[in-house]
């Protein structure tokens, strides 16, 4: 019987190089930066394509719902997703996967991806994969290794060792055992690793049986191994989630694959690869990824240039005119502008550092929040007053709830909402308001086909988010941090 191969995909970290589209709340893997589709959405399509195997993926609790409906909008059904209570990064989200996985096949091969990287040559890609998959059923770890074009300062790189006998295809290298990993270098040393032809770009990607990583795992690094199983036995449902043991979990150091296992162990190989991957980890990145004009420009949004060149724009709000500018990135949200130098991308998460040291809630979040029942924006906020545009999906239902602080009046604008206000059920059609008074249980309902369209306008002396008791929820949701 041969061994199921299963893409396990991790969607964890927040993409600060990437701020100020990428931010805690809604990083970088559920916006569509290079094509129409999400990053997450590519990778698990791209899993689809090269292996048709249902995705395990793993990723923050707290983006649970946007996962689900990322999955359902590309038509992805029967994917597994799995919640991390805390980020521990990439060593215990690929320990938890191999526990999960062992428990029906100990010898599944898991194919881990990154959810934010790009790759534009499906079939190069299977190549590798096949040649991953021979190196693991051998008993090894086996990753990626790229090519380097450039001397990258963002990437990991592997020294390569001596040859594994496995027969390689014309256009994807030989499977070479691993000398080394080396962590993200300087400049001055990445140009140094180049010029010795030994080197390949850590593209993240594992392949390896579960029973190996486990295997390994309890040698290198038995406090993962044993915290891991343990959160995966105490796994609990979670509506169609399932939730790691955040008590067990919690006892994981955070560390990385690369950290805890891929430098430690004696069985890590490399194919030496040519699929024209990307890690979409910078602006710089998106650049490179991105069509561009005959000067070398990439836009996305209301953009006008004159006499620029080399430059990447990109606006989900005001029209940007920029003129007389080479090598130069400027990337606008709805409350946030960010400007730096073509090769600069590195540095813009020390922007992001500084506006957490100040608290701005731009460093983490958006003005408009996901939530599993649609968003709501935020338009205007001023001295006891708030004005939010709330968008509720067909069949979206917010939960029963009360404030302590504040009253609200709806206004609809589009659809037609079902209002609870205390034992009232009210049907609100477009043009039409009503009033929901401090310490009102109340709850807002679509029962349309078509999107529900409110503004909302909060009066009170305390109007955030934490200012909700809910009393009844269809999406499970015990904490009171914002509907």
């Amino acid at each position: 019987m041969s061994q199921k191969i299963i893409p396990v995909v991790l969607s964890g970290g927040s993409g600060t190089r990437l701020w100020p589209v990428s931010r805690q709340t809604f990083p970088k893997q559920f916006w569509p930066l290079i094509s129409q589709q999400t990053l997450i959405q590519q990778t698990v399509l791209r899993g689809r394509a090269v292996r048709d195997a249902a995705p395990l993926i793993i990723c923050n609790a707290e983006h649970r719902f946007i996962v689900a409906e990322q999955m359902r909008q590309i038509g992805i059904t029967s994917s597994r997703i799995v919640l991390e209570p805390k980020a521990r990064n990439s060593g215990p989200a690929i320990a938890a996967a191999a526990f999960l996985l062992a428990e029906e096949d100990p010898n599944t091969i898991m194919w881990v991806m990154a959810a934010d990287a790009l790759i534009r040559d499906e079939k190069a890609l299977k190549e590798s994969l096949d040649l991953a998959v021979k190196a693991a059923r051998q008993g090894y770890i086996a990753t990626f290794g790229i090519t380097p074009e450039h001397p990258e300062t963002g990437y990991g790189y592997i020294e390569t060792g001596t040859p594994l006998s496995i027969h390689a295809s014309e256009k994807n290298g030989a499977v070479f055992h691993v000398r080394r990993f080396i962590e993200k270098p300087t400049r001055d040393a990445a140009e140094a690793l180049i010029r010795t032809g030994h080197v390949l770009w850590n593209s993240g990607m594992f392949v390896t049986s579960a029973a190996t990583f486990i295997r390994e795992i309890q040698r290198h690094a038995p406090a993962i191994g044993a915290a891991t199983e343990s959160a995966v036995r105490g796994r609990t449902r979670d509506l169609d989630f399932e939730r790691l043991d955040a008590e067990a979990f919690a006892r994981c150091p955070s560390i990385s694959v690369d950290y805890a296992i891929a430098e430690k162990t004696e069985c890590a190989a490399v194919v030496k690869s040519h699929f024209g991957w990307s890690d979409i980890g910078s602006w710089d990145a998106v650049w490179e990824a991105q069509d561009k004009d005959a000067a070398g420009n990439a836009t996305r949004g209301d953009v006008i240039l004159d006499n620029s060149r080399d430059c990447l724009v990109q606006t989900d709000g005001p029209l940007i005119a920029l003129a007389g500018m080479e090598d130069t990135m400027v990337v606008a949200t709805e409350d946030a502008v960010m400007v730096t130098r073509r090769g600069q991308g590195q540095e813009v998460r020390k922007i992001v550092k500084k506006l957490e040291s100040l608290g701005h809630r731009a460093a983490t979040s958006h003005r408009k929040i996901y939530r599993p029942w649609g968003h709501y924006t935020s338009l205007a906020r001023g001295e006891a007053f708030q004005v939010k545009q709330i968008v509720v999906h067909p069949r979206g239902k917010l939960s029963l709830q009360k404030h302590q602080h504040r009253a609200e009046h709806w206004v609809v604008v589009s659809g037609t909402a079902t209002v609870t206000r205390d034992a009232d059920i009210l049907t609100i059609s477009a043009n039409e308001s009503i009033y929901i008074p401090v310490g009102t249980p109340h709850r807002l309902e679509n029962l349309g086909a078509e999107p529900l369209i409110v503004i909302e306008v909060q009066t009170g002396l305390y109007l955030e988010e934490d200012d909700i008791i809910r009393l009844d929820d269809i999406y499970a949701r015990g904490e009171a941090r914002g509907d």
